[in-house]
């Protein structure tokens, strides 16, 4: 409750500008991060989802776990835990985004008083990786009665002009229970359990990916099908009705987030710590409504190319085999 906002503020500041940062502590998270990591490696669903992050990004940090690995974190000594705090969690690197009836000046007032004021010049971050070399498919092993696959290519940063165009597209191929992907693989064929698209953007990288739970005998088929949309999407402009009703999901989403002020927060902190603007809701609604057939069937053009597909893939031990072979988009200019 906002009335409670002047003790939420202060715990915070205590908790990322000055944290006492104990032995104790650090190894009673050290187990606990440990055990984050075998929950995920047990879930096929999520571990299809690390193994595509690295065929995409390579072995560079985009392309590496956020938990790391259970040998690193083990090994990960409280003197390195205590510089790379004292470089990134600073006041001159934190920003702070508040929604609720409240004015500008006070915020800024209580801000203050929490996390305090400049500490130093933020080095530059490392830049995003291309496309790295070498094997196109990732698989990994578990004895389930369920597979699980991500397939997608490199996409587009954060900022960049054909984002919304991006993420339209993503909405009529695998957002939500009326997307293509949804209708077609799931629905009309029986390929997949579940099945959708999402995009992932970086402020300078970003993926475009397709996931699914399938049946393993049925990998292939499962595979070939969301080619096949992602193809028809590069080669067929998108009919209006059905662009209309993608638009119209998209932008509904967004204004039922900004009704919540957990949303609005994140969305213009978000913003303001990756870009140089923070765009409204309008600015945004108009963008969305802005696209057009011509601009998917280019994005998708640029996109959806063989040589930039990669594939991770999660299943029994001699299911998987032989998909590189699959991963190819039909048609274009075959």
């Amino acid at each position: 409750p906002a009335r409670e906002l002047d003790r939420a503020m202060a715990v915070l500041g205590e908790l990322i500008v000055r944290p006492t940062l104990s032995e104790r502590e650090i190894d009673n998270e050290r187990n606990v991060i440990i055990e984050e990591i075998r929950s995920y490696l047990d879930d096929p669903a999520e571990y299809a989802q690390i193994l595509f992050q690295q065929a995409m990004f390579g072995p560079g940090a985009l392309g590496r776990e956020i938990c790391g690995d259970e040998a690193g974190i083990r090994t990960l000594g409280e003197a390195t835990i205590r510089d790379f705090w004292a470089r990134a969690y600073r006041p001159a690197n934190v920003v702070i985004a508040v929604a609720g009836d409240l004015a500008h000046d006070e915020i800024v007032e209580r801000a203050d008083r929490a996390f305090g004021r400049g500490n130093g010049v933020i080095g530059a971050f490392e830049p995003a990786p291309g496309l790295p070399a070498g094997e196109r498919v990732l698989l990994g092993h578990r004895d389930a009665s369920q597979a699980h696959l991500v397939v997608g290519v490199p996409a587009l940063r954060r900022d960049h002009p054909d984002a919304w165009t991006l993420g339209v597209l993503n909405g009529v191929l695998g957002d939500g229970m009326s997307s293509r992907l949804f209708l077609s693989v799931r629905e009309e064929k029986g390929l997949a359990y579940d099945v959708g698209s999402g995009v992932v953007d970086y402020a300078d990288a970003g993926a475009l990916a397709v996931s699914a739970g399938v049946d393993p005998a049925q990998l292939r088929p499962a595979l070939l099908a969301i080619l096949d949309e992602l193809a028809r999407l590069r080669d067929e402009p998108v009919p209006d009705e059905e662009l209309a009703k993608a638009k119209a999901y998209i932008s509904g989403g967004l204004e039922l987030r900004m009704e919540e002020t957990r949303h609005l927060a994140s969305w213009v902190g978000g913003q303001e710590a990756l870009h140089e603007r923070v765009l409204t809701l309008d600015e945004a609604l108009a963008a969305v409504a802005a696209v057009t057939p011509k601009e998917i069937l280019r994005v998708a053009g640029e996109l959806f190319v063989d040589e930039r597909l990669r594939l991770a893939v999660v299943a029994p031990a001699r299911r998987g085999r032989g998909l590189d072979a699959a991963l190819t988009l039909p048609g274009g200019d075959d």
